[in-house]
């Protein structure tokens, strides 16, 4: 879930750092093993209260999130804080956000990883 304490994302790269990549809350489910999924052509749906808001695919993840998490994982290494086994890591978006309406529901789903729902009230 993406948020900003920039006002109105008049935002530049010095401050998407700052502002911890605009992140704010994400979405833990069930482990799911990569084996068999098609990371960079699977296709990621949200729904805003059953309406389709934003549609996209792996790719849109610097051309996979594979791509995404090696540049991390080579960065943090070279940092001299390598990740370790069970941190979690956010690889990047897969389509374009959505600003949040007080009182909708939103589902995302992304094919052969699986889906949530979250509330807003």
């Amino acid at each position: 879930i993406v948020d900003s304490r920039i006002r109105d994302w008049k935002i530049g790269i010095v401050d998407t750092v700052a502002d911890n990549a605009s992140s704010a809350l994400f979405v833990v489910g069930p482990h799911t093993k990569p084996e068999g999924v098609n990371v960079v052509a699977c296709a990621m749906t949200l729904e805003e209260n059953g309406q389709l808001a934003s549609l996209g695919q792996g790719a849109a993840c610097l051309g996979s999130p594979y791509i995404a998490a090696h540049w991390l994982v080579e960065k943090m290494i070279e940092l001299g804080q390598p990740i370790r086994a069970g941190e979690i890591v956010l690889t990047g978006a897969l389509g374009p956000m959505v600003k949040v309406q007080k009182g909708a529901k939103y589902e995302l789903n992304i094919e052969g990883v699986g889906a949530c729902s979250v509330g807003f009230e």
